[in-house]
């Protein structure tokens, strides 16, 4: 069974604009009987929120079949027996909303309460106040999780945004914690893909646009890569990139996806 698993930012979409041959190219993988997964590192989002979100682009899903950073660090916190403990989340509605439905507990006021683990993504409203915080938890004892470490973000328009990374790196700078990664590149969450499927990793074609995570989890598991043009990394970047992020093959956009 032909697995092909499509990071959303910036090869679907880059942010609220549709990228073309997007839809096109989904509805003709599915028609071939293949499956389809949608893996995104950004954990500012639910999974109901991207089934909402891939609609408006005329590309339906399930929330089975998408995998978000948020969601899988919920599912991480649930395979260690890790329910009912208090979380301080440096992100979005969308990780806390995972986190809460995987059986975590949210601290909303960490000088109140110490918080068992400290949870960093991509958070819009990040303030010097917030770092303070998370800093402080994690200095009294909290694990360090970051959802993801993308250091950018494509924006409609081509421009590139600060990403979750930048955040965690803040975070780290300030405690000198290293944080344990779920998303992308670690391997984590195309495993998870991998075994929902029945597949092996030989059946299974990652499809990005980012060299360090998208090309990068694929080959970390054995599968096969396709880097696509239309967000971060560049053909010069595929051509210069050492073994380990370098695409099998380079597509400018999804119409060359056979």
């Amino acid at each position: 069974m032909q697995v092909n698993v499509f990071d959303m930012d910036g090869v679907l979409f880059r942010m609220d604009d549709p990228l073309p041959h997007a839809a096109e190219a989904v509805r003709r993988v599915r028609a071939r009987g293949e499956r389809v997964f949608f893996l995104t590192n950004n954990s500012s989002k639910s999974r109901d929120d991207y089934v909402a979100k891939l609609a408006q682009f005329d590309i339906p899903s399930t929330p089975d079949e998408i995998m978000t950073s948020a969601y899988a660090t919920a599912l991480m916190f649930r395979e260690t027996g890790q329910e009912g403990k208090g979380v301080f989340v440096v992100g979005e509605a969308g990780l806390k909303r995972e986190l809460q439905e995987g059986g975590m507990r949210i601290v909303e006021d960490a000088e109140a309460e110490q918080p068992d683990f400290v949870v960093a993504g991509w958070d819009r409203q990040f303030t010097y106040a917030k770092l303070t915080v998370a800093q402080q938890a994690i200095l009294r004892g909290a694990s360090f999780i970051a959802t993801n470490r993308d250091k950018t973000y494509p924006d409609s328009g081509g421009r590139l945004l600060p990403g979750g990374g930048a955040i965690v790196a803040a975070i780290e700078t300030c405690t000198d914690v290293v944080p344990r990664t779920i998303g992308k590149p670690e391997p984590y969450t195309l495993e998870i893909i991998l075994k929902l499927a029945g597949a092996r990793p030989e059946e299974c074609l990652v499809i990005g646009d980012r060299l360090d995570t998208d090309i990068g989890i694929g080959k970390a598991v054995g599968a096969r890569t396709a880097l696509v043009l239309t967000g971060v990394s560049t053909r010069e970047d595929a051509a210069a990139a050492p073994q380990q992020y370098k695409p099998d093959v380079v597509w400018n956009d999804l119409s060359e996806m056979a």
